[in-house]
């Protein structure tokens, strides 16, 4: 979908259209927040999604800023995701929100496309962008190239002209991190990771994740569209607190609230937990990540809390903190995912 929050919001609020939106926290840039997404007017000026709210309004000052409004987006893609279903011949996997993979057999994937973002429009009144590969991948790098309202192909006879000289951080799942790692190896664009030797990465990232890199250099994967309903793995909450933490008691009581959150969350998916993971961002922004497996799987809350609180002392860190997470990856269901 093209910029599907912010449209969203523009077809409650028809005066918005044609001017930059933001979406993201409560709507309040003096708050502590980040940014959702933004119209393709904001994005001109730099807004980007995860950056801070203040720092969104600093770069565009006469922005229109608008507070998440998780409901109105569900029911939106709920739509969304059945008129592609409605598309005759199609398997659907959702992706999220705005995004699904869609598998079909044709000698005219064009039309294929043009049928959906017409099926969508009149369903939704909103615009969609399709990407057409022969993998996954390809397909969902395409988008980008299509964007907005339109299409894009991306194959493997084309992989490397369109690709090649990029840099490695237009692919997808190649983060900031992944990407300066591969730069201290030499390795900068698309072409350079394609033609990069499996053992090298292997020996840099692991026996899986460095051929995984190469093939995403390539282009290549997986074309299969599964779908199977999607199982969760884990449900999580966090909090960016409007006032830094700077107290154990003030730590202890916010861990403890996200807890018993994310374990009634649980709950709902009969599956208990298995494995605590702890977001901890200090003040400024410098954010950590840790996990640790649970002797026993557990429902209560009190084992998950205390379980976040050791992670976070053992960071030995006293800095102030502005946002805490905490995640409960559950049992897998019987048979699997």
């Amino acid at each position: 979908m093209d910029q599907f929050i912010a449209a969203v919001e523009v077809l409650r609020r028809p005066e918005l259209a044609g001017l930059p939106v933001i979406v993201g926290g409560r709507g309040d840039p003096t708050e502590r927040g980040v940014v959702s997404t933004a119209s393709y007017e904001a994005r001109a000026f730099g807004v980007r999604s995860g950056m801070p709210l203040r720092t969104a309004v600093k770069r565009c000052p006469d922005a229109v800023v608008l507070p998440v409004d998780k409901a109105a987006y569900d029911a939106a893609s709920a739509v969304v995701m059945a008129g592609v279903r409605a598309v005759p011949g199609t398997v659907v996997e959702v992706l999220g929100w705005d995004e699904a993979f869609v598998g079909i057999e044709t000698d005219d994937p064009e039309a294929v496309a043009r049928t959906i973002q017409e099926r969508v429009l009149a369903a939704t009144d909103l615009h969609c962008s399709v990407g057409i590969g022969d993998t996954r991948v390809r397909a969902k790098i395409a988008t980008e190239f299509g964007k907005p309202r339109g299409t894009f192909r991306l194959t493997e006879e084309n992989w490397f002209e369109v690709m090649g000289e990029r840099p490695v951080r237009d692919l997808w799942g190649v983060g900031s991190r992944i990407s300066q790692r591969l730069a201290d190896l030499g390795i900068a664009t698309v072409h350079d990771l394609a033609t990069s030797d499996d053992t090298q990465l292997a020996a840099a990232f692991g026996p899986r994740t460095g051929p995984w890199l190469g093939e995403l250099g390539r282009g290549a994967g997986s074309a299969a569209v599964d779908d199977t309903p999607w199982v969760p793995r884990a449900h999580g909450r966090e909090t960016t607190y409007q006032q830094d933490l700077v107290t154990a008691d003030e730590v202890e009581a916010a861990v403890q609230s996200l807890a018993e959150q994310v374990v009634a969350d649980i709950r709902a998916e009969g599956r208990p937990c298995q494995r605590v993971h702890l977001k901890v961002r200090f003040a400024p922004f410098f954010t950590v990540h840790r996990s640790r497996k649970l002797a026993e799987p557990t429902w209560e809350p009190a084992v998950v809390a205390a379980t976040a609180l050791d992670l976070l002392r053992r960071l030995e860190d006293e800095r102030p903190i502005r946002l805490l997470g905490v995640r409960a990856e559950m049992v897998p269901p019987q048979g699997g995912y």
